[in-house]
């Protein structure tokens, strides 16, 4: 049996975001979420996440969640056997980027932090077509779940993350690095220049996705999880 699965959610969502590959990928690997909810710096999250988690993993992140998975793979390369990379942002904030998560966290404050989700997770993150409007009723559904004071800390996080192009440099296990093609927060430029920093990477665009593929093309993402959880492990 391979080793087990640990997934790692975008900001201010939960495991429904991953609930098609769970519901598939489940069947036959032990599957788990670890949330990242809890902290108010990248470094915290990762270091509470490692005391929790198997002592060895394949280790696959979202947008925050792969920001997570980066400083997680940068503090024990050792216990992370293979590494996913989907919709994620390996770079630090920029400045103007840091300036614009202050009014969102007053307004979250101030009771408003549905409205900011709104405006954040504009239609244009997603690719057209049916589904559009199911995939944004469940962000918004696990953005109502999971509060005011989980987005403050995430942003927070988020504002003062490092860049991790060394790390990524370093890594020595089968990478995966998926998007969206309409992915207009994390570009797929930015997931090329991702995948040529990591020795044994993989890219995988889905054409017909944007921020989030696991609900926009669940079938095809699982396809590509599924076939780098059954690369061999790299010697190192």
């Amino acid at each position: 049996m391979a080793e087990p699965l640990v997934l790692l959610p975008g900001m201010m969502c939960d495991a429904r975001l991953f609930g098609p590959q769970i519901a598939e990928m489940s069947a036959d690997l032990a599957v788990m979420v670890a949330p990242i909810t809890q902290g108010e710096r990248i470094e915290e999250i990762a270091s509470s996440l490692l005391d929790q988690l198997p002592t060895r993993f394949a280790l696959a992140g979202l947008s925050m969640g792969g920001i997570v998975a980066m400083e997680i793979l940068r503090r024990a390369p050792d216990r992370v056997t293979r590494i996913a990379l989907m919709d994620t942002n390996p770079l630090a904030e920029t400045p103007q980027i840091a300036a614009a998560r202050e009014p969102q966290i007053v307004a979250a404050r101030t009771g408003r932090m549905l409205d900011v989700m709104r405006e954040e997770m504009k239609p244009n993150y997603l690719a057209p077509g049916a589904h559009q409007q199911d995939v944004l009723n469940l962000v918004m559904d696990m953005a109502e779940t999971l509060g005011a004071e989980v987005f403050v800390r995430q942003s927070r996080a988020l504002q003062r993350r490092r860049d991790q192009q060394s790390t990524l440099r370093k890594c020595k296990v089968p990478t995966l690095v998926l998007c969206g093609r309409h992915d207009a927060l994390c570009p797929v430029k930015r997931h090329e220049f991702m995948s040529e920093l990591i020795p044994y990477a993989t890219l995988r665009v889905m054409e017909h996705a944007g921020h989030l593929p696991t609900l926009e093309q669940p079938s095809e993402t699982t396809r590509a999880l599924r076939d780098w959880m059954g690369l061999p492990l790299v010697l190192r």
